[in-house]
């Protein structure tokens, strides 16, 4: 008889601790959550998730920064139409960036994909609820630019 394997809390707690006394060298253990309310706080203590962040839907500003990193843009005359089309919607940054580079050869293509994937509802796209649109709003017009006005790599600014 085949039995299945179980994570259990007290398992993965000993395995993370376990993790940081096996060597004095320092270990970076990434945990992703779209329920965070669900875990445990003694998985969520100081000492084993000392760093929370959220990873919120793409906003205009971090799809400038999705741009210029995947497509060398900092530009283009379908920038309103993308602002317009992404400002209510839930789509995840890496959704962005996948179908920007589907037609990296061709910006405007690439550009043109995405409106398209925006304007339709998918599995990749859904109207934000109520509270996160406001809080979008709040948000929309701050991106991390340059001296030179264009924008900062996602890992220069932080942003995504």
């Amino acid at each position: 008889m085949v039995q299945a394997c179980r994570v259990t809390l007290s398992g993965l707690l000993n395995f993370t601790d376990g993790l940081w006394s096996c060597c004095g060298s320092e270990r970076i253990i990434i945990f992703t959550t779209n329920h965070i309310e669900k875990l445990d706080g003694a998985l969520l203590r100081s000492g084993r998730m000392d760093m929370h962040i959220h990873m919120s839907w793409c906003t205009f500003p971090a799809f400038q920064i999705l741009a210029y990193n995947n497509l060398g843009l900092e530009t283009h005359p379908l920038f309103p139409e993308v602002e317009k089309a992404i400002f209510d919607k839930a789509i995840t940054p890496a959704d962005v960036s996948e179908l920007l580079l589907k037609k990296k050869r061709d910006s405007t293509a690439a550009l043109e994909g995405l409106i398209q994937v925006l304007l339709q509802e998918t599995q990749l796209v859904s109207e934000l609820p109520a509270a996160e649109n406001f809080q979008q709003q709040e948000k929309h017009d701050t991106v991390s630019v340059t001296a030179d006005g264009s924008p900062l790599a996602a890992h220069e600014s932080g942003a995504c």
